[in-house]
């Protein structure tokens, strides 16, 4: 079997068209249509259902589609020591990243990197924790920016400890105070990040025992913070997201002081290619002063 086939039908399970698959390995959605159509005469069952809303995996293609992932990350990893034996730098890493890291570190990170090795290719997915979890145990990203602690099955390495903040609307009542506690909030609108976006605050609001009353879930830091601008709720924001921000909320230190711990995570640190071995060690020198 061809490793081109497993290249494209991991790209169309990825984009979720053929058409978007298409375009992303340069091929004609004929030729996308008809490397599918032979792998799944190859291994005698359907991998995909068609229809007018893009495609899904059928059973068969689901229990296969990690299988393939990792044929596809050992090639990519041969390719890469070959390269590297001769002298050369490439290769493509994959990375999932929270909405903060996206904004505050990657730009700065992926043009100093690219600079030094211009023949390495970096994609960035991006999502929230649960996301960057799930791509990681299925083998759709190298590795992944996340808060820690994460699944035990990963192996980590803490970056920075980041402090979790309160932000009120400018003229809010409690916005004259220095710091405020988590329970001063529990009779006002409270304004989170939806389902697997959330985990930080959850954690910290059930370690103290503190619950609050949810009015709006957003899937976007900075969403959150329009909404308290516009003195619809208050929120906990990490101060990452507020860095380089202007804004028009109050923010006040929480009282027992609270963080995030933002890490990278990998099924294995052993395992991963030579270029994602080289962009995790560039993120430790280039953060090496913020390190936890």
């Amino acid at each position: 079997m061809s490793l081109a086939k497993y290249e494209v039908f991991s790209t169309v399970v990825e984009m979720g068209s053929l058409t978007k698959a298409a375009e992303s390995l340069n091929l004609t959605q004929s030729a996308v249509s008809y490397s599918i159509a032979n792998l799944e005469s190859e291994l005698g069952f359907p991998l995909l259902i068609r229809s007018r809303s893009g495609i899904t995996l059928t059973s068969n293609g689901q229990s296969i589609l990690k299988s393939i992932r990792n044929v596809l990350h050992w090639n990519e990893k041969l390719k890469q020591q070959a390269a590297s034996i001769n002298g050369l730098e490439v290769g493509t890493i994959r990375i999932g990243a929270i909405t903060s890291v996206c904004i505050q570190w990657l730009p700065v990170l992926m043009k100093n990197f690219k600079q030094e090795f211009p023949l390495i290719e970096i994609k960035i997915f991006q999502g929230g924790y649960q996301d960057i979890e799930e791509w990681i145990i299925n083998g759709v990203i190298d590795f992944g920016f996340i808060t820690l602690p994460t699944m035990q099955s990963f192996e980590t390495i803490p970056l920075k400890k980041d402090r979790i903040l309160c932000i009120l609307p400018h003229n809010h009542p409690l916005g004259n105070q220095d710091k405020i506690r988590l329970d001063q909030l529990e009779n006002e609108s409270f304004i989170t990040l939806k389902s697997g976006y959330n985990h930080d605050i959850k954690r910290i609001l059930k370690e103290i025992g503190v619950t609050l009353k949810n009015r709006f879930e957003m899937t976007d830091d900075q969403a959150i913070i329009a909404m308290v601008e516009n003195e619809l709720g208050v929120s906990t924001i990490p101060e990452l997201v507020l860095q380089g921000m202007s804004h028009k909320v109050r923010v006040l230190n929480l009282e027992p002081e609270q963080h995030r711990i933002i890490g990278i995570g990998a099924t294995s640190l052993k395992e991963i290619s030579p270029a994602t071995k080289k962009f995790i060690e560039y993120v430790k020198k280039l953060l090496g002063s913020n390190l936890v």
